[in-house]
């Protein structure tokens, strides 16, 4: 089989041969298959098998892959080349950008189930070792939504704690949660950065053992995306939660935003239209 040089790369032009992969030859990068109709593979194409090639090997999950201006002078091409085999590998979530910073190798998807359980014990679980950040917990004016879900009065306060949820030290899920100040008196006093659920069995005697869950997605705008870790626009899992007792007594109302990168939820169908029981609706956010 012959080959021509391309921008400091040896490519096929015969088609020769079914096998697919990347050789050297003197120094230079030849690779066989996946060729347009004149028997040349895109420049951006090469480079983004080259790059694929790295990860899981020389660059592992959240590693910062080589600057725009590094890859150039290693592979001899282009900004605009060096761009688009980025952005291929984006589209496709084998990386991800974080504005300022740069990008970054993704890691495989947390999967949940849904069900009733903290993301500390949910995180662990899996092997990650999960950490919060607590951004805020004070006591303000609930909208009607909370006001609501929760049974306050009209004008009640009731505490709003936002927290940042990681795993592996890297951002999952901002969640914001609003609670009773009737059943959680001194609630901002409490450490808030463990499992909250825990926290009100032992400091508050109060179970969470029932929820009311609704999901959908949503893309991050500047304010989600900057704790996050994502570039505006990244696609996000939301879930918005009603935690209740045993008795129905409303505890917490919650949204959680989880990056879709890092989270997916797995669930099991039936096509009995009413089950003789009906699992718990909630998710691994807390």
């Amino acid at each position: 089989m012959t080959a021509r040089a391309v921008d400091n790369w040896s490519v096929p032009v015969d088609g020769g041969g079914s096998g697919r992969g990347l050789s050297t030859h003197g120094g230079r990068m030849t690779m066989s298959g996946t060729a347009a109709t004149d028997g040349r593979v895109l420049k951006h194409a090469r480079l983004r098998a080259l790059l694929l090639e790295q990860v899981g090997s020389t660059w592992q999950a959240h590693a910062a892959i080589p600057s725009e201006r590094e890859l150039m002078a290693a592979h001899g091409v282009s900004r605009a080349t060096v761009r688009e085999a980025i952005g291929r590998l984006v589209e496709e979530q084998v990386l991800y950008r974080v504005h300022g910073r740069g990008t970054f190798v993704a890691g495989p998807r947390v999967q949940s189930t849904l069900h009733l359980a903290s993301f500390t014990q949910d995180m662990r679980r899996r092997g990650l070792q999960p950490s919060t950040i607590l951004r805020s917990a004070r006591l303000e004016r609930s909208t009607a939504e909370v006001r609501t879900a929760l049974a306050l009065d009209s004008g009640a306060p009731a505490w709003r704690v936002e927290r940042l949820r990681l795993a592996g030290g890297v951002p999952m899920a901002l969640e914001v949660a609003w609670y009773s100040p009737a059943v959680l008196p001194d609630l901002g006093d409490q450490d808030l950065t463990g499992s909250l659920y825990a926290l009100l069995g032992e400091a508050y005697g109060v179970r969470i053992e029932r929820a009311e869950q609704t999901a959908w997605a949503e893309a991050a705008d500047v304010a989600l995306a900057e704790p996050l870790g994502v570039d505006a626009g990244a696609p996000l899992l939301v879930f918005r939660r009603t935690s209740a007792t045993g008795d129905g007594r409303a505890v917490e109302h919650v949204t959680s935003w989880y990056r879709g990168d890092r989270y997916q939820v797995h669930m099991s169908l039936t096509d009995r239209l009413h089950p003789t029981r009906t699992p718990v609706s909630g998710s691994s956010a807390r």
